[in-house]
């Protein structure tokens, strides 16, 4: 990254990938001195962090431009445009944009436009990631759903993809830059292709591009809906080594109730039968999952079925968020609980969670398994697993590079391997 700007991400992979895009425009278009953040909208901490972010970056140099774009940017503009150590608010569809970066300093100090009007995701190839041992690639942006606690839609715009090529072309590029772990990323991707001529699906369009990359060799998916799976993506679970055995679901919720009231488009009873399904075509997968904490109406007997779910998926690792009531969704306007029982529940899924971690990586004690290299200095080597597990291992390594370890200890925390 250049010394001359700085580009703070906040929030998901696509955010990453983002900033990627926005540091090489940036860089293309001369901008100099500036500090980009790069914000989320799923939560109201997530907004919170972002001001604290603008804050501290203001007071440590007060000289320096700050530009405010992302999620939350371009859902609540006003907020950030309000705030004096604020230069500028871009939207999400202009911040992939050069020209933007052209007029960076021009009058305005709100450049957002409405990104329901967007009905095309544009390619950047993107050369690498700083810092980063695996490399993003967005095959999709926006969402057609409307649940009812999320504003993410109002973020990203409806839902349109990459064309299968452009994806190509930008795994070639980072292949021969290095990288050796790719993970496809978007706002949902499982909704792939359906914009696109064809209407190629997820799994067509993975089995296209691996087909076309024989040389890609490990190939990570970000979250997933469990109901939007295609037969061609089922079978890529059961047959394709090339594709890691860790997928993540977003589930949000374990009890029927609740998750119609989310508008969730799955129930229960299909996230059990999705994870039972996996696990028969790829007996070692590892699950993650997103589950949201004291949603409005949640009682005990709800709440314990998210508790449950936990077991009864084989959930590994849990993205656990508190509710906090978005402005302008349905949720918001439904009985909100009181704050100290969705921290409590919070607590509860998150230490579930510890308990399911602990019950995994315990299976891992005495296997040999492929290693990501993210870290390699003072000795130790610190990577992820094909299974997302984070080992650390005695020795050095190339970072990106795979290497083979057994694994001799679980700290609950992480594993402890030995090289081979």
């Amino acid at each position: 990254m250049s010394s001359l700007n700085q580009v703070i991400t906040l929030g998901c992979r696509l955010n990453t990938y983002e900033s990627k895009v926005i540091q090489d425009l940036a860089a293309q278009a001369g901008v100099a001195n500036t500090v980009f953040i790069n914000t989320c909208a799923v939560t109201a901490e997530a907004e919170r962090q972002a001001r604290q972010t603008i804050r501290k970056m203001y007071r440590a140099n007060p000289d320096v431009k700050i530009v405010v774009t992302g999620c939350s940017a371009q859902i609540n503009p006003a907020q950030y445009q309000q705030m004096p150590e604020v230069s500028k608010v871009i939207g999400n569809e202009e911040k992939m944009q050069l020209n933007t970066y052209m007029n960076l300093h021009s009058a305005d100090k709100v450049v957002v436009s409405d990104i329901m009007e967007v009905k095309e995701t544009a390619a950047h190839l993107v050369s690498g990631f700083d810092g980063k041992a695996r490399a993003f690639v967005q095959v999709q942006n926006g969402c057609d759903h409307r649940c009812t606690f999320c504003t993410i839609p109002y973020g990203r715009g409806n839902s349109r993809s990459v064309a299968i090529g452009e994806i190509v072309a930008q795994i070639r590029s980072l292949l021969e830059n290095g990288y050796q772990e790719i993970v496809f990323t978007g706002v949902d991707i499982t909704a792939y292709g359906a914009d696109l001529p064809g209407q190629p699906t997820l799994g067509q369009m993975i089995r296209r591009v691996l087909a076309l990359i024989p040389e890609l060799k490990r190939l990570r998916l970000s979250s997933l809906d469990p109901v939007e799976i295609d037969e061609d993506l089922w079978r890529l679970i059961g047959d394709e080594p090339k594709l890691m055995p860790h997928l993540h679901l977003s589930l949000q919720a374990g009890d029927n109730m609740i998750l119609k009231r989310m508008k969730r488009r799955h129930l229960r009873e299909d996230a059990i039968a999705f994870s039972n399904r996996a696990k028969m075509l790829r007996p070692d997968v590892v699950f993650g999952a997103d589950l949201i904490a004291g949603f409005p109406t949640e009682t005990d007997e709800m709440f314990e079925n998210s508790l449950r779910i936990v077991d009864e998926c084989d959930l590994t690792y849990l993205h656990v968020f508190p509710y906090s009531p978005r402005p302008g969704t349905p949720a918001a306007r439904m009985p909100q609980l009181p704050g100290g029982i969705i921290k409590e529940r919070a607590r509860q899924l998150r230490d579930q969670g510890d308990i399911a971690v602990n019950r995994t990586f315990g299976r891992f004690t005495g296997q040999t398994l492929n290693v990501l290299v993210e870290e390699s200095e003072n000795g130790t080597i610190k990577g992820k697993t094909d299974h997302f597990a984070p080992i650390q291992i005695p020795g050095a390594a190339s970072i990106s590079s795979v290497i083979s370890v057994k694994i001799i200890q679980n700290t609950n925390q992480h594993l402890i391997g030995q090289l081979l």
